[in-house]
């Protein structure tokens, strides 16, 4: 007998990645004044940075998105689920890894609103990393398997 991942834990996890696409706007601009700092770049890297941040918006709400459309389909196992849960995986590994080496938060507010959250958020990064991880061996010991 293998442990499967519930579809509640997916799920959760899906509200969760839309959830930070959506407060996004609201952290860069009362928590990191980036619009003020972007204003200080050249007009075409002020566009880049925007678009960087709209694709990260996009592919958080979208990644939840499908993980809620598509549970079941996130968990057959399947070479498309395979590399769709290895991708996912690897998004948010990828953000916790950079997110605790790179941007140490040096710079975050000292209200006690913006500490709780700078928590909660990193705990929502490292559970998303988790639970598509988690997903992903169980996809690929399964592909494996039927191979």
């Amino acid at each position: 007998m293998h442990f499967q991942i519930p579809n509640w834990l997916i799920i959760a996890g899906a509200i969760g990645q839309m959830f930070t696409a959506l407060i996004y706007p609201y952290i860069r601009h009362k928590v990191f004044d980036w619009y003020n700092d972007i204003k200080k770049l050249k007009p075409l890297n002020q566009e880049i940075a925007k678009t960087y941040g709209r694709y990260i918006q996009g592919l958080n709400f979208s990644f939840g998105l499908i993980s809620i459309l598509f549970t079941e389909d996130l968990k057959n196992q399947s070479g498309l689920a395979v590399a769709l849960t290895g991708l996912i995986a690897a998004y948010w590994t990828g953000k916790v890894a950079t997110q605790f080496s790179y941007y140490p938060m040096y710079q975050i507010p000292k209200k006690p609103i913006f500490k709780i959250g700078e928590v909660l958020m990193n705990t929502l990064f490292v559970s998303f990393s988790l639970i598509f991880i988690a997903l992903f061996w169980q996809n690929l010991a399964g592909y494996l398997q039927k191979q």
